[in-house]
């Protein structure tokens, strides 16, 4: 996890010119989502395939890598944030929104990954393991859907489309104006 993160750092020190902490934030923020989606995806097809109990475990595994890619997304969130906060049509609302959400998702995250590898430990050692996958799918599909929220809720930051009080025609309005003073 740390690794990760001083990777990311070195990263964006490397690339001081074209990058920053928010671009970091960017690059881990989608790993966690679309892992337990995959993750979930995958687990669904080893129900669905009963004979290969390998499939199973390589949903629990990709389950766990997603869920330590929460931590150092949503540790990379608050050097985002500085680098968001003054820019024009981002609101302290919306970041804090975004913030909330992200720590319900690190929260479920880390609850699916420390119940995914115990599902795994468990199913190594004992063939007794359906109710626990069962519980990993019920969980993943939950935290896949806080996922979604949290994605969203950070996308209404920068991305005024997708906020609720969007309308094309201000968008055209202001496009307008602004061709006009130039």
């Amino acid at each position: 996890m740390t690794i990760i993160i001083v990777i990311g750092s070195l990263l964006c020190k490397l690339c001081k010119k074209s990058m920053n902490t928010a671009h970091l934030h960017l690059l881990l923020n989608h790993t966690p989502i679309i892992g337990v989606f995959i993750g979930t995806l995958i687990l669904i097809a080893g129900f669905i395939f009963s004979g290969h109990p390998v499939v199973k475990k390589i949903s629990l595994t990709v389950i766990i890598f997603a869920a330590l890619f929460s931590v150092p997304a949503y540790l990379s969130g608050e050097s985002a944030e500085e680098v968001v906060e003054r820019l024009p049509g981002v609101t302290e609302a919306q970041i804090e929104d975004h913030e909330d959400s992200g720590k319900v998702f690190l929260i479920f995250s880390g609850i699916l990954g420390l119940f995914s590898l115990f599902t795994l430990i468990s199913d190594v050692r004992s063939k007794n393991t359906k109710f626990l996958y069962i519980v990993v799918l019920i969980l993943s599909i939950i935290t896949f859907g806080l996922g979604i929220q949290t994605g969203l809720s950070g996308g209404k930051v920068r991305h005024t489309e997708i906020r609720s009080d969007y309308s094309p025609q201000n968008q055209e309005i202001k496009k307008e104006t602004d061709s006009e003073e130039d």
